[in-house]
């Protein structure tokens, strides 16, 4: 079978040049995301347990250090976050449709694995936040594979597109 997708390392200079400065912003932007987990959760179960459902209280006259999520917070963060994430994986998954270094079910996998571990990640923030703190470590292991998997592809492809060489054999 004839595959018609061409190959990220045979693509023109000026379309490598696009697809790497749009990866490095992405990039940019998902690592200051992972910035603000950390300065909020210290990728920590008690912090993010804190961070949805809220300091633990001691006694009457304690002030929580963190106020549990509403609602209407818990709304607005999981609809912004599932739209940004299923936009950025989409893209990234087009672009690492056509590398040449992972194929087969792998490319599969990888391609479609974030989509699922973004929905486990907030959708684990919600049991945090309602059903106990032990959620916490769901959303930490969904939230490590999201962000594991971006990393890769985005390594992947820009391996592909700045360092992989158009070799023509006869």
């Amino acid at each position: 079978m004839n595959n018609s997708i061409p190959k990220l390392y045979q693509l023109s200079n000026k379309v490598k040049y696009l697809i790497t400065t749009f990866l490095l912003v992405m990039i940019t932007g998902v690592s200051v995301g992972l910035i603000y987990v950390m300065e909020t959760t210290s990728f920590s179960m008690k912090g993010t347990s804190e961070h949805y459902a809220g300091s633990e209280i001691l006694d009457e006259l304690d002030i929580p250090e963190k106020y549990p999520k509403n609602f209407e917070g818990l709304l607005l963060t999981t609809h912004t976050h599932l739209i940004s994430f299923a936009f950025i994986f989409l893209a990234m998954g087009l672009i690492f449709l056509m590398n040449s270094v992972i194929t087969g079910v792998w490319k599969t996998i990888i391609m479609i694995e974030p989509f699922f571990s973004v929905l486990g990640t907030f959708g684990s923030i919600w049991g945090i936040r309602y059903i106990s703190e032990l959620f916490s470590v769901t959303t930490m292991i969904f939230g490590v594979l999201t962000y594991l998997t971006f990393y890769f592809m985005a390594g992947i492809l820009l391996y592909e597109l700045l360092l992989k060489k158009n070799i023509n054999l006869p």
